[in-house]
């Protein structure tokens, strides 16, 4: 019995890892100087203007 909880509470701990993750789109996004980020391309674009 104590093999079998043990087994458990191992193949279970990768998944509390993944519980913890935020799947939303949180990231912090830092761009060069001179660029800003554009969140429809999701890349660092050139400031103008």
């Amino acid at each position: 019995m104590k093999t079998l909880l043990t087994a458990f509470i191992l193949a279970a701990a990768p998944l509390s890892a993944f519980a913890d993750c935020s799947w939303s789109k949180q990231t912090a996004m830092s761009c060069a100087d001179g660029t800003t980020y554009d969140s429809d391309t999701q890349n660092c674009v050139p400031v103008t203007g």
